[in-house]
């Protein structure tokens, strides 16, 4: 009896040596660099290939979300080049503004009411001009408050009664739509 359960535990250890085989065929032993050995699971074509569309799914994906955001920032580069696009040639027309305004201050000075007529015309013209191309004055006046963000202070004077105000205005000040391209230059109470 002692005999046939001898046999009986071969038989059920060859049968269990037949079964590890087996999963070991399933699988494949790796060394890493250290001399272990892993063990990786061999996949079945069928999930290899569902892992490879699962992977370039996601490349797909990621590109077209990339491709998005680049359609999405040109779009809003393209609109603000339209918006600035006039900003250089308004820059180079200002200090002609400039010439005008302090024109006028000396012939209105003078008798001669043709002369004055005809270069306020011209001034009208173009400064009705630069204002149809966007550009619009920055509005700030003496005894208003000295803000660094809309202003740029020339010098300091003192003055009690004007301190951290502005106490002249000696270059005026522009901005083309909602971006100051001209600080006003300003004198400021100190």
């Amino acid at each position: 009896m002692k005999f046939k359960n001898i046999f009986k535990n071969i038989s059920n250890m060859t049968t269990e040596n037949t079964e590890i085989d087996q999963e070991i065929d399933e699988v494949t032993l790796e060394q890493n660099a250290n001399g272990e050995q892993l063990i990786i699971e061999e996949l079945s074509v069928e999930e290899q290939l569902t892992q490879d569309l699962a992977k370039e799914k996601d490349k797909y994906l990621r590109l077209f979300a990339e491709f998005e955001n680049y359609k999405r920032r040109t779009t809003k580069e393209r609109i603000e080049l339209f918006k600035t696009a006039n900003q250089e040639v308004l820059l180079a027309m200002l200090p002609v503004l400039d010439d005008f305004d302090r024109a006028l201050v000396e012939i209105n000075k003078s008798d001669d009411e043709l002369l004055t007529k005809g270069v306020e015309l011209i001034h009208e013209k173009l400064k009705s001009t630069l204002i149809s191309k966007g550009l619009e004055q920055v509005e700030v006046k003496a005894g208003d408050v000295f803000d660094a963000d809309f202003a740029e202070a020339i010098t300091q004077i003192p003055a009690p009664k004007m301190k951290g105000k502005i106490v002249d205005v000696l270059e005026k000040g522009y901005k083309l739509g909602d971006k100051i391209i001209r600080f006003p230059k300003v004198v400021i109470g100190q």
